[in-house]
């Protein structure tokens, strides 16, 4: 303990007293910090103190040296340990609140990385000098910590608990509480309980009108109708998708991957404009219907069936991410023996294969259904004012023309205590079963063939919706080449040329398109975000199904918190958490990249924890009998095996993070233009060619990043016979 502790206090002390506590021109790579180490507002944190008297920093200066003794002086290793926990965690308490009681003259902890890097700091700098402190004493705690003979004095363990939920309380707890204290407020300024609940329980919110068909129900009650029906539906489907893929023979599985993918990496709105021109009233299937069959033209499209349609489309392709890998890691000897035993295909897949596909299709379901609750975009499109859930009500409430965020805070706690009923549900239904099928022991064989009448149900459930996927998505191909999309059907490469055309000048070419500087910037926040997103989110499953520790189930609720409040709420949270000291991140590139990470981080979360309940705990067991330790078995022994849950994570939070809308539409600013913005604001003004040519582009690219991905991550080998039929091949 004592050399990673010291370790740590090296870095934590050249943090304090030389890197900037916070600054007020230019960036941290220009140096001029430098010059000024000990004067203006660039000095550091030892500095101030000694310079300023800002004795408000003094804290962690105190503790680094109080740590620095017990580790030199103290020679019992458990007492050592004890009281550096003692003094890290009372340090860390104590510069995090002074953080917050000082505000707006406090230390900017952390800013733009980005604008950093370029040199070209804004009003407040990048604070590396707190943010490495803090750092620092969070995992001189964790270290100690475990060295005090908890959590089996793993420290890797403990300092990876430590760093999530440090996280997770930072960048979720901290924002969202901003906004969700609203609830409490009323009007001429304090707080009451009473109105709160009134609100809460009113009929306006919980009504059930529309199951006596009197009236309409209300805007909770449409939200859970909605979201059980898309889970549903979005479950079956993706598990027919999978089974498809793992056990046929399906000559068209590349074709079939593609479609089955290719809604998630739709940009916002263009699945509703597309369901629009295709079943609107005066839309093209709606027309053959009518001439055909004599159907009446009619607005159903606008309302329940419009926006479920559009969900099921846009979501099925999560539960088949996480699905896929549940499938393929079933073990074929625990169906051979099955049919050993006398058992057809129909029983083993009702009695064998499908109970151990129990944790992928209850997160799966968990996950379709909370994006459900949460969808912004199709709600709003197709919703047309006859169909009201919690997240447009959100958001009229925060950008209405009376603004109420009492109210879009008693909603989004109504979203909260939905997700934490589907949460309970999916837990009390998985149980504390063993789904484990991947263990030590060399397992041969390959999958047992579906049952005729499974196979069957496959292709009637997955290959019509391939088909209607195929339809809905060459009308948005079609779009981008027409001049005016549902009236004036002329071809024209007009679209693509006003948003990415390339000219040739006397200096040569130039990017002349109005979407290339948006279409860069979305790239590079993606690209980061990404394998952000995939190592938080998988870390958190490791500790979630591996390790045992205190709190852990409101650990794993919590992680789900972003994920379940509206990207509206998220993006309004941020502004009021993050737009002032002691973190101030508005109007940056960091703010964005967070805000993916810790809203799509979840599926990361629930696509592990799917995986790594199919590997058995006795590989762990067996690496560490061996002499590794807990990081090296992570990164040799449970992540080869993780193939297709990082690719679920990798894919899902880069494409999320390219077809984001409402979480982002309060963050962009000009210097950091997304292309959701982007293409929101061409909508706005009725420029939907440019829009649906931009979000052909967005598909293509996205569609070449996951080809990409998939290459690089491979296909897990998991059977004897994989290795054997290569090298048969060879």
């Amino acid at each position: 303990m004592t050399r990673t502790a010291a370790l740590w206090l090296l870095v934590g002390a050249i943090g304090y007293c030389l890197l900037p506590w916070h600054m007020a021109d230019g960036g941290f790579w220009t140096f001029g910090w430098v010059t000024s180490i000990f004067s203006g507002d660039n000095a550091s944190a030892l500095a101030q103190v000694l310079g300023q008297g800002h004795l408000y920093l003094a804290a962690p200066l105190i503790a680094f040296v109080l740590i620095g003794a017990v580790l030199a002086l103290i020679p019992t290793p458990v007492k050592k340990a004890r009281l550096t926990v003692m003094i890290a965690a009372i340090g860390l308490f104590l510069t995090v609140l002074q953080g917050l009681a000082v505000v707006r003259a406090g230390p900017r902890f952390m800013t733009d990385t980005f604008l950093a890097l370029g040199g070209q700091g804004g009003q407040a700098g990048m604070g590396a000098g707190a943010l490495v402190t803090l750092a620092s004493m969070l995992f001189i705690l964790t270290t100690a910590f475990s060295s005090a003979g908890k959590a089996r004095g793993d420290a890797f363990v403990v300092g990876l608990i430590g760093l999530i939920i440090s996280l997770v309380g930072v960048f979720v707890f901290f924002p969202v509480s901003h906004i969700l204290i609203n609830a409490f407020r009323i009007e001429g300024g304090g707080f009451s309980f009473t109105h709160f609940l009134s609100r809460f329980f009113s009929s306006d919110l919980w009504g059930l009108g529309c199951l006596t068909f009197t009236h309409s129900c209300g805007p909770a009650i449409n939200s859970v109708i909605l979201a059980i029906m898309t889970a549903t539906t979005s479950v079956l489907l993706g598990l027919a998708f999978a089974l498809i893929f793992t056990r046929t023979d399906f000559k068209a599985k590349p074709l079939l991957r593609m479609l089955t993918v290719i809604p998630i990496i739709t940009p916002p709105f263009v699945i509703g404009l597309a369901l629009i021109l295709l079943f609107g009233r005066t839309g093209t299937a709606t027309a053959l219907f009518a001439d055909l069959f004599g159907v009446e033209k009619t607005r159903w499209i606008y309302g329940f069936g419009g926006v479920y349609l559009a969900q099921v489309l846009s979501f099925t392709p999560i539960a088949f991410l996480v699905l896929i890998g549940v499938v393929e890691g079933i073990s074929p000897s625990m169906e051979e023996a099955s049919q050993t035993l006398d058992a057809d295909a129909w029983q083993t897949f009702r009695y064998v294969s499908f109970p151990l596909m129990r944790p992928g299709l209850a997160n799966a379901f968990l996950l379709t259904f909370i994006e459900s609750l949460a969808d912004f975009g199709n709600p709003l499109v197709l919703g047309g004012g006859r169909f009201n859930v919690l997240s447009t009500e959100i958001y009229f409430s925060i950008v209405g023309t009376v603004a109420d965020p009492a109210k879009a805070a008693i909603l989004a706690i109504a979203l909260l205590s939905l997700t934490l009923g589907a949460f309970l549900l999916q837990r009390t239904w998985v149980g504390k079963k063993s789904y484990a099928t991947v263990t030590g022991k060399a397992d041969s064989g390959q999958h047992a063939a579906l049952s005729r009448g499974v196979k069957i149900a496959a292709y009637a459930t997955a290959l019509p919706w391939a088909a209607f996927t195929a339809v809905v998505y060459s009308m948005i191909v079609f779009g981008s080449f027409v001049k005016l999309w549902g009236y004036d059907s002329t071809f024209t490469w007009a679209h693509y040329i006003r948003a990415f055309g390339i000219k040739h000048t006397a200096h040569g070419w130039r990017l002349s398109g109005v979407a290339w500087d948006s279409y860069f910037t979305t790239l590079k926040i993606a690209s980061i975000a990404a394998p952000l997103t995939a190592l938080v989110g998988l870390g958190t499953a490791y500790l979630l199904v591996r390790q045992k520790f205190f709190g852990k189930d409101a650990f794993e609720f919590s992680t789900m918190l972003s994920f379940a409040i509206p990207g509206t709420v998220i993006g309004v949270s941020y502004i009021l958490a993050f737009n002032f000291p002691p973190i101030e991140l508005t109007g940056t590139s960091i703010i964005l990249i967070i805000v993916f990470v810790f809203r799509n981080m979840p599926v990361g979360v629930r696509g592990g924890i799917a995986a790594m309940s199919q590997l058995d705990a006795s590989l762990d067991e067996a690496s560490i009998t061996l002499g590794a330790n807990s990081f090296t078995t992570v990164r040799r022994v449970i992540a080869p095996l993780m193939g297709p849950a990082i690719m679920a994570a990798l894919t899902y939070s880069f494409v999320r993070a390219i077809t984001s809308v409402s979480a982002v539409i309060f963050l962009v600013s000009a210097r950091h233009n997304m292309a959701t913005a982007f293409i929101v604001g061409r909508v706005e003004n009725g420029e939907f060619g440019i829009a649906i040519a931009y979000s052909a582009v967005l598909i293509v690219t996205m569609l070449t990043a996951i080809i990409l991905l998939q290459l690089i991550i491979g296909q897990r080998t998991l059977r004897r016979s994989n290795r054997v039929q290569k090298a048969q091949m060879t």
